[in-house]
Order: C-alpha cells, then structure tokens, then sequence
C-alpha cells in the first residue's frame, strides 16, 4: 500500500543502510514539494538520528528536543536531530506510517539545513 505524504510529515522509513546490505526503521521528514508528492510514486526525505552530540554549530543539522511542541507534534520519542545533508529518494511503499508533522517554523528550520547541505544561497 502506498501512503499519501505532504512536505513536513514525519513518517518511519525502511531506511537502506549506506551499505546496501540492509535497512532499519528510521523517522524521517518529507522534505519533497506536494504538488511531486501527488504525481510521483517516490518522495524525498531527511533522516531524524537520535545521536545529537555534534548537532550544535552544525550548519546541516538541527536538534528538536522530544518534549518541546515541535517535537510532540512531530510524534517524537527521542531527542533528535534533523540531518539535512542525509537525503534519500525512497519509493513511498517503504514508508511504514506517519507520526506527526513538523510545525511550519520549524520547515523553515529544515529549509536552512537544505540550503547548507546543497550550497544554496
């Protein structure tokens, strides 16, 4: 079954290892527009990592804290950190479902690791 996803949504992915050789469940932001989201049978993605240590000055990354609004809206579990420069292209059958949403502030958070994962002024 393929599931309808809009720009924001926090979904859990069968996210492929870097390797190829296997994947895990993994929360993740759609980060492609809606209007290729509707058309398209694949959407893009950002991963969420619970490992923050180096997330602070990392223009790539941002941290959202699970209890804060963002992170219970987003249906959060752990602290995490949005990982702007870890995109993936992924057919929407492996995403497993979604569990919250990313707040608009926030979307605009992830634009800005976009830009500095892509060089983009």
């Amino acid at each position: 079954m393929t599931i309808t996803v809009f720009r924001g949504d926090v979904v859990l992915v069968d996210y492929p290892y870097t390797d190829r050789l296997g994947s895990k469940v993994r929360p993740c932001i759609v980060v492609q527009n809606d209007s290729d989201n509707q058309r398209l049978d694949d959407t893009i993605v950002v991963l969420l990592t619970s490992k923050t240590r180096f997330t602070p000055g990392i223009p790539t990354e941002i941290l959202i804290t699970a209890d804060s609004p963002a992170g219970r809206q987003a249906g959060l579990i752990f602290d995490s950190a949005v990982q702007g420069h870890n995109m993936l292209t992924i057919d929407r059958r492996f995403i497993r479902r979604k569990i919250g949403t990313m707040p608009v502030e926030t979307m605009s958070r992830v634009n800005n690791c976009l830009k500095a994962a892509l060089a983009l002024s």
